[in-house]
């Protein structure tokens, strides 16, 4: 009697904690959304307060002020491809490195492990000097280049854990019954792959989407995105703090829904994958 009392408050002191982690990360989204809903001197003023009229001008002057249309449809395409290209390279990578563990193949998973140790902050120069000699910066299939030579790593590995569990003998059957390899990896291998692809995306999107770093060194005004696109209402002598909040908040929407739409497979794929084999 005595362990379960131990027990149910050792639980309650758990979820306790994790109510208030909760609200510690949502308290930017709560600076966010209600700043987006004030006048600058407000925001000045008080940021923490809520706002005296919940006025939707600011919205409209942001929508206005870069042309937020254009920049979103940037964002959602270099965002689309640049995952796509990731899943697909990354799943069948991971399955040729499962099924065919030589020492080339073991070496190079070594390899692409320890790539995901290095800071971006130390590439960034060798980055500049590759994507000018190779002509890549300023178009689109330069930065996706750029997202699936960062990203392919973790992607990669997330795939790696996950193939591990899928048996063996599922595949010998489809050969058997004359399935080309391809074949064997697009009809049966990979819609088992359905819980870690679901989760490689959800990371990527949130990476690519929100990422300003890599887009302002490889494309910059070439194709702005969201990220580019706020940083125009931060001057030397002036920050527009309440049009910025605005379109942040318009461009954390489809991502959020997007998130909330797929997320009850990020657990499921990144357990399955870093427990299973």
């Amino acid at each position: 009697m005595e362990t379960r009392s131990r027990t149910s408050s050792a639980t309650l002191l758990l979820e306790i904690a994790g109510v208030l982690a909760a609200l510690l990360f949502l308290g930017p989204f709560y600076f966010l959304i209600v700043n987006s809903f004030k006048k600058l001197k407000d925001i000045l003023l008080n940021a923490a307060s809520l706002p005296e009229t919940w006025a939707i001008t600011n919205f409209k002057k942001a929508w206005v002020a870069i042309d937020f249309p254009v920049v979103f449809m940037n964002s959602v395409i270099i965002t689309s491809i640049s995952v796509l290209a990731l899943v697909v390279i990354s799943s069948m990578m991971a399955y040729r490195l499962v099924r065919r563990p030589t020492m080339f193949n073991k070496l190079l998973l070594t390899v692409l492990v320890a790539a995901m140790i290095i800071p971006f902050q130390s590439v960034m120069l060798p980055l500049m000097r590759i994507t000018s000699l190779f002509e890549l910066r300023g178009e689109l299939y330069g930065i996706v280049l750029c997202y699936m030579g960062f990203g392919i790593s973790l992607s990669m590995f997330l795939y790696h854990g996950f193939i591990k569990s899928v048996p063996l003998e599922i595949e010998e059957a489809a050969v058997v019954d004359g399935c080309s390899p391809y074949g064997v990896f697009w009809r049966i291998v990979f819609p088992l792959l359905k819980p870690i692809t679901v989760t490689v995306m959800i990371l990527n999107v949130l990476w690519i989407w929100n990422d300003y770093l890599l887009p302002v060194l490889v494309i910059n005004d070439a194709m702005t995105t969201i990220p580019l696109a706020v940083q125009k209402f931060f001057g030397q002598y002036l920050r527009k703090w309440d049009l910025a909040m605005a379109a942040l908040t318009l461009s954390t929407i489809p991502v959020v829904i997007f998130f909330l739409l797929l997320q009850k497979h990020i657990i499921e794929g990144i357990t399955a994958g870093s427990v299973k084999g």
